[in-house]
């Protein structure tokens, strides 16, 4: 039985500095060379997945952008896409009538590039930015309006709850919306995303792409809850979110421990 192994990363795979450390890179490149069909499904775009986890060799695609996308990890052709339709242009200007100015991901002239008004960006929005100072996406515009240009299929807000959470319930029966406090930073985020854009779909797209017959996920978040509930087993972190550990299979050491790898390399047989 062919099985498809898919990891979560921040939390997960990856420790608190942000990076898979040596030893689950050695295990996990040893077990793909031994015949194991690993995966991870991640929040981030492919270029900040790559940068994380240097040194990890994951040769077939891979879910990023909460599963908005299922991309090559060698060629980084897009496999699989889910794009907003014409609805997301209504929801846009209701962010903007309650001062929220997000970050808007799209394909614009065929490039990928992160729109944000410079002039509108919270302090939180000025974090995340300074973090990827140099990234060939940034895409500095100059009125709300141009947010909606090109194809459209990741919508990210940091601002303050009070603001977020409203349109969190107004719209997270619409569209795919995770709201939660980022990890590393402590800010409030509300992602948007297309609603047939998830972890779960793009597992279930990949699993049939591959051929496989069974899934194993790992997780630690809530945004995971719906990648478990497709898998035929299910693996939380020790320091995952109480919620998700509802839906695992079994708890495994934490992310700090190199939890995953350790139980890939105990459980794992070709």
């Amino acid at each position: 039985m062919k099985t498809l192994y898919v990891s979560d990363l921040d939390g997960t795979l990856l420790r608190k500095h942000e990076r898979t450390s040596d030893f689950t890179n050695r295990v996990i490149n040893d077990l793909t060379e031994r015949g194991m069909i690993f995966s991870y499904a991640t929040a981030r775009s492919l270029v900040t997945a790559k940068k994380v986890t240097k040194g990890l060799v994951a040769k077939i695609p891979l879910i990023v952008y909460n599963g908005a996308f299922v991309m090559d990890n060698v060629t980084e052709d897009i496999l699989i896409a889910n794009y907003f339709d014409a609805m997301v242009y209504e929801m846009l200007e209701d962010l903007f009538a309650n001062r929220v100015y997000p970050i808007v991901y799209a394909y614009i002239d065929g490039k990928e590039k992160f729109s944000f008004v410079p002039e509108l960006c919270t302090e939180g929005m000025q974090k995340f930015l300074d973090s990827r100072k140099g990234d060939a996406r940034t895409h500095a515009v100059n009125a709300a309006a141009d947010l909606k240009s090109g194809k459209l299929f990741y919508i990210t807000c940091i601002d303050e709850p009070y603001k977020l959470k409203p349109l969190y319930e107004k719209y997270k029966n619409i569209f795919h919306c995770v709201y939660q406090t980022d990890r590393y930073t402590n800010e409030q985020w509300l992602e948007i995303m297309p609603l047939n854009a998830s972890k779960a779909n793009a597992v279930r797209q990949l699993k049939a792409l591959l051929g496989c017959e069974k899934v194993v996920a790992v997780g630690d978040g809530k945004n995971d809850v719906d990648m478990f509930e497709v898998a035929d087993e299910s693996y939380a972190v020790e320091n995952a979110h109480e919620d998700l550990k509802k839906y695992a299979t079994d708890i495994i050491l934490s992310n700090e421990e190199d939890g995953v790898a350790q139980w890939l390399a105990r459980n794992f047989t070709p």
